[in-house]
């Protein structure tokens, strides 16, 4: 249970703050609006280490399926736990991007784009090819999950204090450099469970909730969770080797 609670409030801190951001900048009316590309991937990254901060000495902060699957390959949680782990960021995934609407309520009831609206809760292409969607999807999964286990090698010495802001700084780095394309939900849990939000929530002028892209933000990342983990797990022992 504490795993469970653990995951669901980092996720859903990770949400408020990271959709959070989304919706200031793209929503009609706020004080942060159309301040761009910049101010989004920022607020996700810091989003990422409040959250990493808050709840990273209870459960390990994975606040993502596709981490959880990549810890789990590692041998760091024993399967019974994955889907506790997985549970947790999706509810929290939900909740957080419900505490998102409340805040920015007024902003939704003046906002007319149907697209803008949805990308406050989940991920959408810029060019719609769902093969190479998963692509990006899979490769922005990869960088995370191998930066993060790298981060936190204990020959960097930093896991304790500046582990989590790193970690903000790797999905910062990631959503300049890769997230155009789909707009680097990397994580199924962030992905799907706003998602699930907008399409029970009752928002004015809202469209529907896009879910013949759904699939993409859960398997690009799962996949690339996988690939990120082996690459580690295999590579590192060669980089080692004398």
């Amino acid at each position: 249970m504490n795993i469970f609670l653990s995951e669901m409030v980092g996720t859903m801190l990770l949400i408020l703050l990271g959709d959070g951001v989304v919706a200031n900048v793209v929503l009609k009316q706020t004080k942060g609006g159309s301040s761009g590309w910049i101010v989004i991937t920022a607020g996700w990254g810091f989003a990422v280490t409040v959250a990493v901060y808050a709840v990273g000495w209870i459960s390990g902060a994975h606040l993502n399926p596709a981490v959880t699957l990549a810890v789990w390959l590692q041998g760091g949680i024993p399967s019974g736990m994955v889907l506790v782990y997985m549970l947790g960021q999706l509810v929290g995934a939900f909740l957080g991007a419900i505490l998102v609407w409340l805040t920015y309520k007024r902003h939704y009831d003046v906002s007319d784009d149907p697209g803008l609206i949805l990308a406050t809760f989940c991920t959408g292409p810029a060019i719609r090819d769902y093969k190479w969607n998963l692509v990006t999807e899979i490769i922005g999964t990869a960088m995370l999950v191998f930066g993060v286990l790298a981060i936190f090698n204990s020959h960097n010495g930093i896991a304790g204090g500046f582990g989590p802001y790193a970690v903000g700084v790797l999905v910062w780095s990631i959503g300049l450099s890769l997230g155009g394309p789909t707009g680097y939900a990397i994580n199924p849990a962030r992905d799907l469970g706003p998602r699930i939000a907008h399409a029970l929530l009752p928002i004015k002028n809202k469209g529907g909730s896009d879910w013949s892209y759904a699939w993409v933000p859960i398997v690009g990342p799962l996949i690339g969770g996988a690939v990120g983990s082996l690459l580690y797990k295999f590579l590192l022992p060669l980089l080692t080797t004398p």
